[in-house]
């Protein structure tokens, strides 16, 4: 019998119901054919996160449609193009295999918890943060079909039903997470109105779960509104919050605010410039924008310039446009200062 080589086979012969999720630079579901390329090395992983491919593996075992997913939260290291480094991850197989101890098609429900336990000493294995943890129990039980949790319905009445009776104090962030997951165009729009109005303690979790989903809509201007008083306040971590928010978007008015950032010398600190590399990427595709953020970044000694271009080439769409105004650059400038530095 063929040996198995690869979480897609595992996932495959087992049987398992599995969905993937990337957990890098957003959470977002991850397609499973998608994985088989990148395990086979004919793809790079799309979007990179300090070196790694950052998954998330919820699966069931079995024909109980009504049981918790398994879920593993898997950091695959990734070579300088982005591609497998296939030793770990062949370990990792090895050992799930050594585990069970069993033909895998035989595999079922009763094995989850010993599958389970193999994770608890794994090499592979990252804890994500809390709102990462959030964003994808939530997606993860929407996509099972499973309930949301029980604090959704009061987040649900305090975001978008404006309902007084219910303290902000009183909301969880799984609640939060939840909204947002659900959240459809007429929802958002209501959320649109509170945003004004929402305590800075409100406001930057729910930044920190809308960063993960593109549902910034009507959001968008009441976010940059209080994105602007954040910053004539000085609080800085919510401005970056809204940055990360509204750079999930795709709406072309973000890139817009990030030229009006970039233009802005008060405002591109290290901070400012780490949040719109780290969630804003796809506005950083961008002939004009691009060369300016480089050079912002150059220009600034408290940012590191090293780390950000190396994380932001990963990415497979910016890498020769990033690689390619590095080399452009001249002696002269920020950015070829900077690379002198690197050199010596």
């Amino acid at each position: 019998m063929q040996s198995i080589t690869t979480l897609s086979e595992f996932f495959q012969r087992t049987g398992a119901e599995v969905r993937l999720f990337d957990m890098g630079r957003r959470v977002a579901p991850f397609d499973t054919t998608r994985l088989a390329e990148f395990e086979a090395g004919d793809a790079p992983w799309p979007l990179p996160w300090n070196g790694q491919a950052r998954l998330a593996c919820a699966f069931r075992l079995g024909s109980d449609a009504s049981s918790e997913p398994l879920i593993w939260f898997l950091a695959l290291p990734l070579d300088e193009q982005g591609l497998l480094v296939p030793g770990p991850r062949d370990a990792f197989i090895e050992r799930l295999l050594e585990t069970l101890g069993r033909t895998v098609e035989t595999v079922g429900r009763d094995d989850a918890p010993q599958i389970d336990n193999l994770m608890r000493d794994n090499p592979l294995v990252f804890t994500p943060d809390l709102h990462q943890q959030a964003m994808l129990h939530a997606q993860a039980a929407h996509a099972f079909a499973q309930p949301t949790s029980q604090h959704y319905g009061l987040a649900q009445a305090y975001l978008i039903d404006a309902d007084a009776n219910v303290n902000w104090q009183m909301l969880g962030l799984q609640g939060i997470a939840d909204v947002v997951v659900h959240l459809q165009r007429e929802a958002e729009a209501k959320l649109a109105t509170r945003i004004a109005h929402l305590p800075v303690e409100v406001l930057r979790p729910l930044c920190y779960c809308m960063e993960h989903c593109d549902v910034v809509d009507a959001s968008l201007v009441p976010l940059r509104e209080r994105a602007e008083r954040a910053a004539r306040e000085g609080d800085l971590e919510t401005l970056c919050a809204i940055i990360r928010a509204l750079g999930a978007g795709r709406d072309p008015r973000v890139g817009d605010w990030y030229d009006a950032l970039l233009e802005d010398d008060a405002a591109c600190g290290p901070d400012v410039l780490a949040a719109m590399a780290a969630r804003g990427w796809s506005h950083l595709e961008d002939a004009q924008r691009l060369p300016r953020f480089l050079t912002r970044l150059a220009d600034n000694p408290n940012a590191n310039f090293t780390a950000l271009v190396r994380d932001l080439a990963l990415v497979p769409r910016l890498r020769l446009p990033v690689l390619m105004t590095l080399r452009q650059a001249s002696a002269d400038s920020a950015i070829g200062r900077r690379l002198a530095e690197l050199e010596h």
